[in-house]
């Protein structure tokens, strides 16, 4: 469903400007027309209430009365693997282990049709959607192992899935490159997808046997492309493993400050304190982003461990503290590396608050720039945020704080992009057709 919007908010709350006061704001052609603090309450009869509103109503311009609910710009889910979710149920992953949910998924990956594919995507695009984001940057598989068709296969499927889907959701792919770029025709497989529309540089060069040598290859790529670099790095609990340093370096060889991402950074998180605070200054020093994923890292990492288990989680405020700005992302979605997840980034969110001890008033503020702002620099979001001449891209939660955002996180969600509806429902459940289908 999608209708056209052009209507006002009375009584919001916007966080992420300023509390304990209300404001109203305005949509007209699919941007925010106006936004400043309301200065007295709407006169009764002239709006309608948030939980009475009826599709009919929202294309009829109607005002509404959101009585304090928190608004913010839509969720910006900056590290996703929309290509496999939806898997866990085909592909398992016995022992829980990173290594084995990288040659699982490897194994089956030849199996998957483009339909299959584009299914399992359009369906965790649908979930993130009804939970309230509206930008996603995604990896993408890029399975060279048996030919470059089955790499290509999923390429395909996801530029189809971008144009599909644009009304809904604003989507980057960056295609992982193989461990290993300079196997037979690899490299030149790679270019060509690049070439196709995707969005930009990806790949986890912690686990290549050469990682120096594919970081290097990596930024030449890039550099030739005129593209950004998101690489999975050090996703490992070896305090040794500090590939970020060089990624540090190399972005500073050429030029690419504030167009770098790293997600994961695990192995930070197990370095003494003194080598952890130099790699830090010199990821600050590049302008590297860091993205910290939960998720998957609770799950994945520590397995090896007995008595006091490490956790894989990278050091959030020490990051934010360094000067190195931090988002949180959903990473895996029911899949051999993360068999839980439904595309909730507030959830995602809320185990980043568990996992890195915020809990204060400025500290979940912070967090939910992790989940809006900080991501929108990421992916480069040029018209984001809840400003006059922005998209009215939004969401509105059933909560009045931010600490019963974190506490309840609320079923009641009305999401907007581009001054369309793309969700009214206050209850977001997948059907069993969806389940079944899915799952195949």
């Amino acid at each position: 469903m999608a209708s056209d919007l052009d209507m006002s908010f009375v009584n919001v709350s916007l966080p992420l400007r300023a509390s304990g006061c209300l404001y109203e704001v305005g949509i007209a052609g699919g941007k925010w027309s106006y936004v400043r603090k309301q200065e007295t309450p709407p006169a009764e009869g002239t709006v309608v209430s948030l939980e009475e509103l009826t599709p009919e109503q929202a294309a009829d311009g109607i005002a509404v009365d959101l009585e304090g609910r928190l608004l913010l710009p839509g969720l910006v889910d900056s590290h996703m693997h929309l290509d496999k979710a939806f898997t866990i149920q085909s592909v398992g992953n016995r022992s829980g282990t990173l290594r084995e949910a990288i040659e699982n998924y490897s194994a089956a990956a030849p199996g998957f049709t483009r339909e299959q594919i584009k299914d399992r995507m359009r369906e965790a695009i649908r979930q993130a959607a009804a939970y309230g984001t509206t930008s996603i940057r995604s990896h993408l598989d890029f399975n060279c192992r048996e030919s470059t068709d089955v790499a290509m296969r999923t390429v395909y499927a996801a530029l189809e899935l971008k144009e599909e889907m644009q009304d809904v959701m604003e989507l980057q792919f960056f295609p992982m490159c193989p461990y290993d770029p300079g196997a037979r025709g690899v490299a030149e497989a790679y270019e060509e997808a690049l070439k196709l529309g995707l969005d930009g540089v990806g790949g986890a060069p912690h686990l290549s046997t050469d990682p120096e040598g594919s970081i290097a290859y990596l930024f030449r790529l890039a550099d030739k492309l005129g593209l950004p670099i998101d690489l999975h790095a050090d996703e490992n609990d070896d305090p040794a493993i500090r590939t970020v340093e060089f990624i540090a370096e190399q972005t500073l060889r050429y030029g690419f400050q504030g167009r770098v991402a790293t997600g994961h950074l695990c192995s930070l998180s197990a370095m003494d304190h003194p080598t952890a605070e130099r790699v830090m200054r010199k990821m600050a020093d590049a302008g590297l982003r860091a993205i910290t994923l939960p998720g998957a890292n609770l799950y994945l990492q520590g397995r090896g461990d007995r008595g006091l288990v490490r956790r894989g989680v990278t050091r959030v405020k020490e990051l934010v503290e360094a000067g190195v700005p931090v988002a949180v992302a959903s990473d895996n979605i029911q899949d051999p590396f993360h068999p839980f997840g439904r595309g909730d980034l507030l959830q995602i969110g809320l185990l980043s608050a568990y996992a890195s001890h915020l809990a204060s008033e400025q500290e979940l503020l912070l967090l939910l720039r992790m989940m809006t702002e900080v991501p929108a620099a990421i992916l480069g979001l040029k018209d984001y945020g809840v400003q006059p001449g922005q998209a009215a891209d939004f969401v509105i939660f059933d909560a009045r704080t931010v600490h019963d955002l974190l506490s309840w996180l609320p079923a009641g969600r009305w999401v907007g992009r581009k001054g369309k509806w793309i969700s009214i429902s206050r209850e977001h459940r997948w059907s069993r057709e969806s389940r079944e289908r899915i799952a195949k």
